[in-house]
This record gives structure tokens, C-alpha cells and sequence, in this order.
């Protein structure tokens, strides 16, 4: 999975000289949480929705509703945004991605062409959405899961089962476990669910969990 496959491309973006009243409206208006700052072309920094919550009215202050109203008016986006931008290329994966986000804990990243150009941005739910997709859910299916070793000619052995009992594989995931072992995770449309997980089951692959869908 690509970036640019799973970004929202043409970004809003807006200008260090805004309004910081301004790029509230736009962020409200869209329900955007984030929106890159863009100056003649170049990307310069990024401004959230928490960073806007912050300037804007606290019960806290000692300044009245007008006085803050015309500070607000006043300032610019330069005077909060964030000038150091982690930004992702477009033609990465979207794994790289995810790791760079996880790493940071940051909700998304912007996306740039070769040019450093902002291209498109990727956020948390974009990778969330490709997770769904890469596990098949949308087209449901029967999921099964199993725990294997970590040895050669694991993947070989379960996918000659299913093609000996005529079963295409829908998606094809695995993830480590605590033990050294792997846990792996299998969506196919299975009409004969009893033999198919007996011939596993006798190769030395039980299965632990079966989710059957319709």
C-alpha cells in the first residue's frame, strides 16, 4: 500500500499571513484537524485544531471577550504553527507511515512529492481504514486464526491446504507473538470449514479461533 493511494490529496492549505480567526473558520467549516501552512509554494509549518483551542477564549484569563476577540484578530498563524513539519513522501508505504506516526505520536503527516510539494495528507483514519482493508473485513468472509512456529515452509504448508480443498485466500496476515511464535490470520470463503481445518489441524496448524460470517 502506497501513500498516495490512501492520502487525501489537494490538501486545504493555507499562509503563514492568515488570520489565526481565519484558519479557525476553515478548520471549523471542514472539520479539519490539521491544515499545512504553505508559502509560495513551500511548506513552512502546520497548524491544529489544538493548537487554535489554545489561543482561543480560556475561562482562565483576565482579558475580557473584546480584548481577546481583537488580540485574536490580530495574531497570525505564523505567531502559533508548528515550523518543523514531519512530512512523508508519496510513493512511501503506507507502513512507513504508520511507524513514522506511532514513533512521534502524532494523528497525521503531510505528504510530498519529489519537489517537496504538499501533495496530499495521511492521517490516523486513512491507516485505519487501510488496516480493514488489508484484513478483508468489508467483504466479511470466515476468519481463521492460528499460532505456528517460526520456521520455513509454515506459509507454504497452510496455503497448500487451502489449495488442495479449493479455497481461495482472501487476505493473509501474520504478527509475532510474545512466544517466538507467530499468530496468523486468514479471511478466505470457506464452505467446508470442518475438513479444511482437520487438514491443517494434522499437519501440526490447529486452528485456535473461527469467526464465521452469514
Amino acid at each position: 500500500m502506497i501513500v498516495s493511494k490512501r492520502m487525501t490529496a489537494n490538501p486545504t492549505t493555507i499562509t503563514s499571513a492568515m488570520t489565526i480567526v481565519d484558519a479557525l473558520q476553515i478548520m471549523r467549516s471542514n472539520k479539519f484537524r490539521r491544515l499545512p501552512v504553505v508559502d509560495n509554494g513551500k511548506l513552512v509549518g502546520i497548524v491544529t485544531d489544538r493548537d487554535l483551542r489554545e489561543v482561543s477564549a480560556s475561562p482562565a484569563t483576565s482579558l475580557s471577550v473584546f480584548e481577546l476577540n481583537y488580540l485574536l484578530a490580530k495574531m497570525q498563524v505564523k505567531d502559533i504553527m508548528t515550523r518543523k513539519v514531519l512530512t512523508i513522501s508519496a510513493d512511501a508505504t503506507v507502513e512507513e507511515a504508520a511507524l513514522l506516526m506511532y514513533n512521534n505520536k502524532i494523528g497525521g503527516l503531510i505528504a510530498v512529492d519529489a519537489n517537496q510539494t504538499v501533495v496530499g495528507i495521511l492521517t490516523e483514519t486513512d491507516i485505519f481504514k487501510a488496516f480493514v482493508d488489508a484484513m478483508g473485513l468489508p467483504q466479511g468472509k470466515t476468519r481463521l486464526s492460528l499460532i505456528v512456529p517460526d520456521r520455513l515452509g509454515v506459509i507454504n504448508d497452510i496455503s497448500g491446504v487451502f489449495k488442495e480443498q479449493g479455497v481461495s485466500i482472501g487476505s493473509f496476515v501474520s504478527f509475532p507473538t510474545e512466544d517466538n511464535q507467530y499468530e496468523v490470520v486468514i479471511r478466505a470463503e470457506i464452505s467446508d470449514v470442518k475438513t479444511l481445518t482437520d487438514r491443517l489441524a494434522a499437519l501440526g496448524y490447529p486452528v485456535q479461533h473461527i469467526v464465521q460470517i452469514g
